[in-house]
């Protein structure tokens, strides 16, 4: 029996299944890293435009309501009867100088207030119209100057927090 003793030549080694998963687990983590650099890169850019749009509208002031005390008044009557009116109103305004200038001729105010309601007929009143319009009424009447060569004052709207007509 003949034995050689040539050296052997090894096989080329193929990689093992250790190697193969190390490498495609590299190949996600950079993958990975460059997707998150690229958002961050993006979304550092356009964050500041996004922050000034949205801070360009400036935010609308609260309104401010100005509640005046409850009225009652004697109404126009053609069946021979007395109609009364309790009304409480509040008045939505802008601002407080606005306040301060209602606050300054309340007593103006008020009078010119019970005059026109003092005109009304119960009828005029009752309907869902009828408050409507006496609620512009009422506002067109305060925000008319109390002094000559004043400005108007304006008003936003005229609310009810009392309405009883007997």
């Amino acid at each position: 029996m003949a034995t050689t003793t040539a050296p052997q030549q090894a096989a080329p080694a193929s990689p093992g299944p250790l190697k193969r998963i190390i490498l495609i687990a590299l190949i996600a983590i950079i993958a990975a890293g460059a997707a998150g650099a690229g958002v961050w890169f993006f979304m550092s850019k356009r964050a500041p435009a996004a922050t000034s749009a949205e801070a360009a509208p400036p935010p609308s002031a609260a309104p401010l309501f100005f509640p005046l005390e409850s009225m009652t008044v004697n109404l126009q009557s053609d069946d021979g009867q007395q109609h009364f009116l309790r009304i409480g109103l509040t008045l939505k305004l802008g601002d407080t100088r606005t306040q301060q200038e209602l606050t300054d001729h309340m007593p103006e105010v008020r009078s010119h207030i019970l005059l026109a309601l003092s005109n009304k007929h119960p009828e005029e009143l009752a309907p869902l119209e009828g408050k409507r319009a006496l609620a512009d009424e009422l506002k067109t009447l305060i925000e008319q100057p109390g002094d000559k060569g004043a400005a108007p004052i304006h008003v936003q709207d005229v609310l009810f927090t009392e309405f009883v007509v007997q």
